[in-house]
């Protein structure tokens, strides 16, 4: 059986539950915290040097990190994966989109915002994030104007991976309200079989 590494707050680790969850993959989930240190710990690091998380563990010991990489590997052959080559990079694309222009700055206000309390010290950092960050909703909301989901009319790995810290932007100061298509998809997502909501 699969075991999973993760904390329930963390949408990189959230991705990797709705995957789990959708497929009905049987796995053993491990909740660890990030801010007791349970990611520092030698066991821990033992298997993922980084001491980050998410992380799957298959039964002969093999060990996978980075929840785009994680949730590629568990959706391999399954619907949301799209078959269609285009659509597959177009999914990529949006994956990328993810890591480098959206997640670094919805997701690291809502870290300093939610798990750290706003501290003063950093407060000059968290506004700041908020223009990138509404530039990444901008180009999502351009995005689904004309389809239901990232990709076209298919639901994939492209709508979970962007949807993990989107549904949460709120959390990091980013409201929604402008953002009609964003919302609508949002709630097509809850939709889906399989859907399960994070732990808030």
């Amino acid at each position: 059986m699969i075991k999973a590494y993760g904390d329930s707050v963390s949408g990189n680790c959230y991705k990797v539950q709705m995957v789990l969850n959708i497929l009905k993959i049987e796995h053993q989930w491990i909740e660890m915290s990030i801010i007791n240190g349970d990611t520092q710990a030698v066991a821990y690091l033992a298997k993922n040097p980084t001491g980050k998380i998410p992380l799957i563990e298959l039964d002969d010991g093999r060990v996978l990190s980075e929840s785009n990489a994680i949730m590629g590997y568990l959706s391999s052959g399954s619907a949301l994966i799209p078959n269609d080559e285009f659509s597959k990079a177009k999914m990529y694309q949006w994956l990328f989109f993810e890591q480098y222009s959206h997640e670094p700055y919805i997701a690291v206000a809502r870290y300093i915002q939610l798990y750290l309390g706003l501290p003063e010290a950093r407060l000059t950092e968290y506004y700041s994030l908020h223009a990138k960050g509404y530039k990444a909703l901008s180009v999502m909301e351009s995005g689904l104007t004309k389809q239901p989901f990232l990709c076209g009319e298919q639901f994939s790995l492209a709508d979970i991976a962007l949807y993990a810290y989107t549904h949460v932007a709120h959390q990091g100061g980013f409201e929604l309200v402008d953002y009609p298509h964003i919302r609508a998809w949002l709630t097509r997502i809850t939709q889906i079989p399989g859907f399960v909501a994070m732990r808030v």
